[in-house]
């Protein structure tokens, strides 16, 4: 498997596509341990790379995020990334593993050190390259649960939020982080780019918005597109931009994360009253 990987990396037509190839098939073989491990019997996979393995996204992720299904579960986080060191130590890998379980979202690093010199990447041999693993372990409710069987390098059999929650919690990040993040936006433009794509869970949303202190308008059918329109107006798109670039499959697509853009594909406001909080 170790040589498929360097096969990959060689077929890449530039180093940054590479590196997020290698970062790709890294993220399906952690996946893949996790599975052995049996953590998608507890685990639901949510965020960007959900979205690129399950529905070939056209760009790529730097982190592993999941939700406890069912919160108050022991989430056997530490021992489930234990087991990932292990089985990619088997195959040479030389890993390692940091986990941090203290707050509320449990998160882990697992590290490749010395693996991009060893790939061609790198002429450094102290630079690492690294998979960040997040687990939310009180996630607010709401949420509806799917499972599908996936290959992307390996076949996965994965527990997740369905499309109308995964939308949700993308909206909830794109309302509640403090910083303009491209690849929300993308993932947004993604989002409503497809019509056939479910509208947002609104339960999930509107919990996941009231646990991190939102003090805005209850979202609803009629009011989320003028929530989300309104939010528009607050971001930094010369930043979005730079965020996402470095993700994109295809370059061009770089010309559709801009406001008028995502305006278009909010369709006309609708003059509506908000319920406030």
């Amino acid at each position: 498997m170790k040589e498929y990987l360097r096969q990959l990396a060689a077929q890449a037509n530039n180093d940054l596509a590479r590196g997020c190839l290698v970062r790709e098939y890294l993220q399906a073989r952690v996946l893949e341990s996790l599975q052995d491990e049996g953590a998608f019997l507890r685990w639901a996979f949510v965020g960007g790379t959900a979205l690129r393995f399950l529905f070939s996204i056209p760009r790529f992720s730097e982190e592993l995020d999941f939700s406890l299904v069912t919160p108050g579960d022991d989430a056997g986080f530490k021992s489930a990334l234990t087991q990932v060191k292990r089985a990619l130590e088997r195959e040479s890998y030389r890993a390692e593993v940091k986990v941090s379980e203290q707050k509320t979202v449990a998160s882990a690093w697992v590290n490749f050190p010395g693996l991009p010199r060893e790939l061609g990447l790198s002429p450094h041999a102290s630079q690492t390259l690294s998979i960040k693993v997040e687990l939310d372990k009180n996630p607010p409710p709401g949420a509806r649960i799917e499972t599908s069987v996936v290959r992307r390098h390996v076949t996965l059999h994965l527990c997740h939020y369905d499309k109308a929650s995964l939308f949700a919690g993308k909206l909830h990040a794109v309302f509640s982080r403090p910083w303009t993040k491209g690849r929300d936006l993308y993932d947004l433009v993604w989002y409503l780019a497809d019509r056939s794509w479910p509208a947002p869970n609104l339960s999930l949303l509107n919990a996941a918005l009231a646990q991190t202190g939102w003090k805005g308008a209850i979202m609803t059918a009629t009011n989320w597109r003028g929530e989300l329109r309104r939010r528009m107006k607050t971001l930094d798109w010369d930043r979005a931009r730079a965020d996402v670039r470095p993700f994109l499959e295809r370059e061009r697509d770089i010309d559709l994360l801009t406001k008028e853009t995502l305006s278009s594909l909010l369709g006309r406001p609708k003059t509506t009253g908000a319920r406030k909080r």
